[in-house]
């Protein structure tokens, strides 16, 4: 978890409707970590936090590829840099659709362009196509979202509404979304920075450099959901 993508959370808090009850896959706050909270941003909510482990923000100890949970039991469930995580994800995905009321939301990230590090082991990336992917089908209506590169992108997610309910993503919600996404999410780097990483690029080129050069660069796009 980083300040981006808890401004993602936000930035999605104030445009979409998430409803309750909310249910967060791998909640666990490594100390020293506020910003991992995702709970301080949905004050007074009906909310859950699972995770593998348990720890600090975890309420009951789960496994995502065999949610103990009834059918249709959440308005949302959230899972932000989690799936890379889980060794069958295809499983997990289909646990989350599973649980997921008719109508409900699905906000997942999972990191890209990202070095690996292990809670307990690192086995994917996944790119905006992924996701799509694993969104068709249970899904009608989806957005996904990236920063860095479009070629090498740092963190993508993505924000999907299971069949059943009324739409909810439209060029009004988008554009709102893009702003919100600027205002909660964008983090400028500093000068100091820019200018190594400018050293950096005349001598090698910019291409080696991208992910660090676009990393402020934020992007949206409609999911194609048809199989």
């Amino acid at each position: 978890m980083n300040q981006l993508l808890r401004g993602v959370v936000q930035a999605t808090r104030e445009v979409f409707h998430l409803p309750e009850p909310i249910l967060e896959v791998g909640s666990l706050q490594v100390d020293g970590e506020d910003m991992i909270n995702l709970r301080s941003i949905f004050n007074n909510k009906d909310y859950l936090g699972i995770d593998f482990r348990p720890g600090k923000g975890v309420d009951q100890v789960a496994d995502v590829e065999r949610l103990p949970f009834a059918d249709n039991t959440f308005g949302t469930v959230l899972a932000l840099s989690t799936f890379e995580h889980v060794k069958r994800f295809w499983l997990g995905f289909a646990e989350v659709a599973r649980v997921l009321k008719p109508g409900g939301a699905f906000l997942v990230s999972c990191p890209f362009h990202f070095h690996v590090h292990a809670y307990p082991s690192d086995y994917w990336r996944f790119t905006p196509e992924a996701l799509e992917s694993l969104l068709q089908g249970a899904y009608s209506e989806a957005i996904v979202g990236w920063h860095g590169p479009e070629r090498r992108m740092a963190n993508v997610w993505a924000l999907a509404y299971k069949a059943g309910g009324p739409p909810r993503i439209c060029p009004t919600t988008e554009g709102l979304y893009r702003e919100a996404l600027y205002d909660c999410a964008h983090q400028p780097m500093k000068l100091s920075r820019k200018m190594r990483y400018g050293l950096a690029a005349l001598i090698a080129g910019r291409r080696p450099l991208a992910p660090w050069l676009d990393r402020e660069k934020i992007d949206i796009r409609r999911a194609n959901l048809a199989a």
